[in-house]
């Protein structure tokens, strides 16, 4: 009985992630190497997928890493990727690499997150940032996204406050359609609560076509000296580990000369 609740339960869950990247069954099918016959079978639970054709599935529906797991679990059969703990002595040299990453990208901002945004590693770029701060909000474990749309926190020295609090909100939002965690969307719903801006004030060059950005900066005052930064994202491509495929490390690259000069001047 068990086992026939556990074949049931996959094909559901398949076919979610399927309609979730918009893909047909026949799509789907030829992506990996099946029939739309045989998707749907799996999908209406009249078929078993084998625990290679699970991975393949999920591969192809780019699925996070723990759902495939959950994948897995659900066609009743053992999880395929470990999920080992950032402090576990097995993780040592992986976390000495990113915080000299981070040390090496100084004086410029940067800070590695889990996938709840939980801070788990900064350089004094992001120190800098910090000033004026609330302390509950410094008190581990610190929240990337609590830390910056407070109204303690950062948020009232984001000249562009509204347009960054979009972004930001998009981003979870992105998320939380992939890895469906409800820590995830307990955080949305706090952060979101906060108060919106009226308004953002215009750029002082932002009639000069030349002068706009590239991408969304991120305008803040920093002692007295508005600078502007582009956020970059990087994670890792091809993880075989829980938590590993989970860390992101955001990094932060001046926008204009004015900032950079300014990042520069704080190097010992």
């Amino acid at each position: 009985m068990t086992t026939a609740v556990l074949e049931t339960r996959v094909g559901p869950m398949l076919r979610g992630w399927r309609e979730q990247r918009r893909l047909s069954q026949l799509e789907l099918a030829l992506r990996a190497d099946s029939s739309a016959r045989h998707i749907s079978f799996i999908e209406n639970g009249r078929s078993r997928p084998s625990e290679e054709m699970v991975l393949r599935l999920a591969e192809h529906l780019d699925v996070p890493v723990r759902e495939r797991n959950a994948l897995l679990l659900a066609a009743g059969y053992a999880p395929h990727y470990a999920q080992t703990p950032l402090d576990d002595p097995a993780m040592n040299s992986l976390r000495e690499q990113m915080e000299r990453l981070l040390r090496a990208y100084e004086p410029y901002p940067a800070l590695m997150v889990d996938a709840t945004y939980t801070v788990l590693a900064a350089n004094r770029g992001i120190e800098m940032l910090l000033d004026g701060v609330a302390g509950h909000l410094l008190t581990p474990p610190v929240n990337a996204m609590r830390l910056t749309l407070h109204p303690e926190g950062l948020a009232p020295r984001i000249r562009n406050l509204a347009q960054w609090r979009g972004h930001l909100l998009e981003q979870m939002e992105r998320q939380i359609a992939l890895l469906r965690n409800d820590g995830l969307r307990a955080l949305y719903e706090e952060v979101a609560a906060h108060p919106v801006p009226a308004g953002d004030p215009m750029p002082e060059d932002a009639g000069d076509p030349r002068a706009l950005p590239f991408a969304l900066p991120l305008r803040i005052e920093v002692a007295g000296t508005v600078l502007s930064f582009i956020s970059t994202i990087a994670t890792f491509n091809t993880p075989m580990d829980v938590t590993v495929s989970e860390l992101a490390i955001e990094t932060f690259l001046p926008a204009d000369p004015e900032t950079a000069t300014y990042l520069q001047s704080l190097m010992p």
